[in-house]
């Protein structure tokens, strides 16, 4: 908005001379000036030229004519122009400046420099006065004497003004030799240097400020601007020579990367390729040994194998974004590997790696539990066919004999009795040939190797069974057709029999039990959720209840013998001539003796052995145990380092050598670490080796803790090759430590609400804090603002990140090479021709870099180049990705 002025003294001393000042250095630019600010504005012509040339646009056509509405019509469009800005224009009109009002005049001046030259670079006035005054602090700052806090007293004595030369060019000034005590001398040198040096007229009087007590504000801050317009955008050029052979140096560095890669990329992906297959292969052993040997060598693949192909993988990132980060740095166009090569192609074929390397380790532990379960299978089935075929042995022929066809009374009738005794045995074997039935089909269902001679087994016992009992079944209807014919039996040989029998095989039951093999660590036949202490209560809560019932069990053996004490009591007493065994049984009383005798001397057999699986799980709980205490330590310390590593890479503080001297020391407290990953691993194999696969104490599995170290170093080593990036960064610009901790203190300042962003406008200010022009020679302060935003937030999101924001500034204050510039460095070197001889490349260039031009530019074309000339703006192109090289 135009802000109206008062005329008096201090105005006239400042503003008339510094305005006038103004106008003639841009007005210069088209070739002409004013003498009188108040006279010369009045046709409106030099006013209408003025904005065009501070603006960049192109005004409406004035009018020709000399008359007062001519006059008034251009003036007019001056001024629609003015307000086309956003500029609002209070108590002004054409007529106050064709009559030539000075006050009018000067606010309409104060008014244009304001939304040009001051204002345009910020939203409002005080914003475009808040970045201004600090860059002026921040960059007088180190000088003595000098304290800018506004645009007035603070710039009485010259000291800033010759601070400021001084810092963008010290050439043209010698600082030290600057007195505080001699302000004029201060001010006119920094006038003459200006306006001899930098282009910037003279706009003030050193007279009029030094004896001003507070000088005119607008008028410093005019003046002022300049000086940031001038140094803003000011670059330092290297010499031709240099560029070219920076240029060269840089191209070769990166062919040399991309080939590193595509062969790094390129074995990878092989030895991917070739581990796959022996992954996926799910073709079992028949043997437990033969399992084991493929775990064991899975393991070595583990600890071997695959951790320098980890490194490979985590080094070709790191490649990629070097590479990458140096052709952007270089300008150069982005490198695409080739086809299947992409670090997302080589993430793919390694996530596929892992699947299948997950899938293989779970089928080795279930083929490994499968084959275990089938080994204890198949020797119970063993075991109870040895019994069943033990005591089947002579049945047949025993139950085919027709001995009761001569047999008398006596014998017919222990024929009898026997027979019965028999079909109890036969019975009470029963449940073991269903046991062995059933072990086979199981053995059948879980794929049992020699399935083929268990079932061929099991067919023989179960044919021999039912021909047990069909001969059973004979044999009782041939002595009850002959039981009639008989009607003494001597009871006490049947009470012994009927006694003996079901006692003998309770002791034939109690020997199987007390021998039967058992696996505590894995119940198949029960819940999956009883663990193995709860399976051995179990079994020793068993044993303890078959060792109570021994008490009544020897009561039994002491009646069975007592029949037989009786017999031979009753024989002594009737002098009974005993001869031959008891007809009723074959079972004798030493066979009962001699059995209990091997029941009494299994018991503590079972209590050392039920003694010996306690120890075992005991040692398997230490193990759980063991290996819990280190995973619950190396889990979170694992986390807690990815925690703080995030933490590093953005609240890190010094040089960024002191940064990644810092990084490389964590690095390698992290390497330092890997011993107790192995001792983990040594405690993970000694639980597989003792069939432990669960652990209540902790939910880290190895699994975890291996992909959580293999994530850890990869992220230590991402860190480390960021900040690599960053001092790539700043030694490929040119940049220094000093202004990437401006860049930084800047960033912070305008961060108002602390979350790493800034929005649009803070960054503006902020721009304008650190001397950016937002003005350029082509386009106006909102057009050239907008052009920067996209840049910086190329996705529209409405913040700018820190990152986006040293981008930026890293391209803006240092050195960018350009193909533009590259050909204007070889047409230096080439006198001004468009082509360059070889002649001229040798005696410039090193040769090195002589020779890489020589044997990559083609001919000229063209008839006024001699033979053997050389093209070289095809070639600057062909550096830059704009032409084929």
């Amino acid at each position: 908005m135009f802000q109206p002025f008062h005329l008096n003294t201090s105005f006239f001393l400042f503003s008339l001379q510094t305005f006038t000042a103004w106008c003639n250095s841009h007005l210069r630019k088209a070739g002409t000036q004013i003498e009188n600010i108040e006279e010369d504005f009045r046709n409106g012509l030099k006013l209408m030229l003025l904005l065009e040339v501070i603006s960049g646009e192109r005004l409406p056509k004035p009018d020709k004519g000399k008359m007062r509405f001519h006059k008034i019509a251009n003036v007019n469009k001056a001024l629609e122009f003015i307000s086309s800005k956003g500029v609002k224009l209070v108590s002004i009109g054409a007529e106050e400046i064709v009559d030539g009002n000075l006050k009018m005049t000067l606010g309409m001046i104060w008014t244009i420099i304001l939304r040009f030259a001051i204002q345009d670079i910020s939203v409002e006035e005080t914003s475009a006065k808040e970045g201004l005054l600090l860059w002026c602090q921040r960059k007088t700052a180190p000088y003595r004497n000098v304290n800018v806090q506004n645009f007035h007293i603070s710039w009485k004595d010259g000291l800033a003004l010759c601070a400021l030369i001084h810092r963008h060019r010290p050439d043209l000034i010698d600082y030290s030799k600057l007195r505080k005590d001699d302000p004029i001398g201060n001010l006119n040198t920094a006038f003459e240097v200006a306006e001899k040096y930098l282009d910037i007229p003279k706009m003030l009087d050193a007279d009029d400020i030094v004896n001003t007590p507070k000088p005119d504000e607008k008028a410093i801050m005019t003046y002022v601007s300049c000086f940031y317009h001038a140094f803003a955008g000011a670059e330092q050029a290297e010499t031709a020579a240099n560029r070219i052979c920076k240029v060269l140096a840089v191209n070769q560095e990166n062919e040399k990367l991309m080939e590193e890669y595509e062969k790094l990329a390129s074995e990878l992906l092989e030895w991917i390729r070739r581990t796959i297959p022996w992954l996926e292969n799910r073709v079992a052993e028949q043997t437990m040994h033969a399992m084991q040997q493929k775990l064991e060598d899975f393991r070595d693949y583990r600890r071997v194998h695959k951790p320098p192909k980890v490194q490979e993988k985590c080094q070709l990132e790191i490649n990629f974004n070097t590479l990458q980060t140096k052709l952007r740095l270089s300008n150069r166009p982005a490198f695409m590997p080739s086809e299947g090569k992409m670090v997302s192609d080589i993430a793919n074929a390694w996530k596929g790696l892992e699947q299948v390397e997950k899938g293989y380790e779970e089928w080795l532990l279930t083929e490994i539990r499968r084959l275990e379960r089938l080994d204890h299978l198949a020797e119970k089935f063993k075991q109870k066919s040895t019994l069943h075929e033990s005591w089947t042995t002579g049945k047949e022929e025993l139950l085919s004999q027709k001995d009761y066809e001569s047999a008398s009374l006596m014998e017919i009738r222990a024929l009898m009795r026997k027979h019965e005794a028999f079909e109890s045995d036969l019975a009470a074997h029963q449940d073991r040939v269903e046991q062995i039935a059933a072990i086979a089909q199981e053995l059948n269902e879980l794929d049992y190797y020699d399935a083929a001679t268990i079932n061929a087994q099991c067919q023989g016992i179960c044919d021999q069974w039912d021909n047990l009992g069909t001969l059973t079944q004979k044999r009782r209807e041939s002595l009850e057709r002959v039981e009639k014919l008989w009607e003494t039996i001597d009871q006490l040989y049947l009470e012994f029999a009927k006694r003996a029998a079901p006692f003998n095989n309770w002791m034939d039951g109690a020997m199987e039990d007390l021998q039967d093999m058992f696996i505590v660590h894995r119940c198949w036949c029960c819940s999956s959720v009883i663990n193995s202490f709860f399976v051995h209560t179990i079994l020793i809560t068993a044993h303890d209840q078959f060792k109570a019932t021994l008490p009544e069990a020897d009561k039994e053996r002491m009646a069975i013998m007592g029949i037989h004490n009786e017999i031979l009591k009753i024989a002594q007493t009737y002098g009974i001539k005993v001869v031959g065994e008891n007809l009723y049984t074959v079972l004798s009383p030493q066979d009962i003796s001699n059995k209990w005798e091997a029941v009494k001397q299994l018991v503590p057999m079972r209590d050392q052995t039920l003694q010996e699986e306690v120890a075992r799980q005991q040692s398997n709980e230490r193990l759980r145990r063991q290996f819990a205490a280190q995973a619950n330590i190396i889990g979170p310390w694992i986390q807690t380092k990815m925690e703080e590593i995030s933490h590093m890479s953005t609240d890190i503080a010094g040089s960024l050598e002191e940064q990644m001297s810092n990084l490389k020391t964590y690095e390698q407290n992290i390497i330092n670490y890997k011993s107790n990953i192995d001792k983990l691993e040594g405690d993970h194999q000694l639980s597989q080796e003792g069939l432990i696969f669960d652990n209540k104490h902790t939910n880290y599995t190895m699994e975890h803790v291996r992909v959580g170290w293999e994530q850890l170093l990869t992220t230590i080593a991402r860190t480390i090759n960021e900040v690599e990036n960053q001092i790539l960064t700043r030694d490929a610009k040119g940049i220094s430590q000093e202004q990437l901790n401006e860049f930084r203190a800047s960033f912070n300042h305008f961060d108002r609400k602390r979350n790493g962003m800034m929005d649009p406008d803070d960054f503006r200010a902020c721009l304008i804090s650190m001397g950016y022009d937002l003005v350029s020679a082509f386009s106006p302060g909102e057009v050239e603002f907008a052009r920067i935003m996209t840049l910086v937030d190329p996705n529209n999101t409405g913040v700018v990140t820190f990152q986006a924001f040293i981008d930026f500034m890293t391209r803006e204050t240092a050195e960018t090479d350009t193909a533009e510039q590259v050909m204007a460095s070889f047409k230096i070197l080439a006198s001004d021709k468009l082509y360059i001889t070889v002649e001229e490349l040798r005696r410039e260039l090193p040769p090195e870099q002589a020779e890489y031009c020589i044997s990559r530019m083609t001919k000229y074309i063209g008839g006024d180049a001699p033979p053997g000339s050389l093209d070289y703006i095809s070639f600057s192109s062909a550096l830059y990705g704009e032409s084929d090289l």
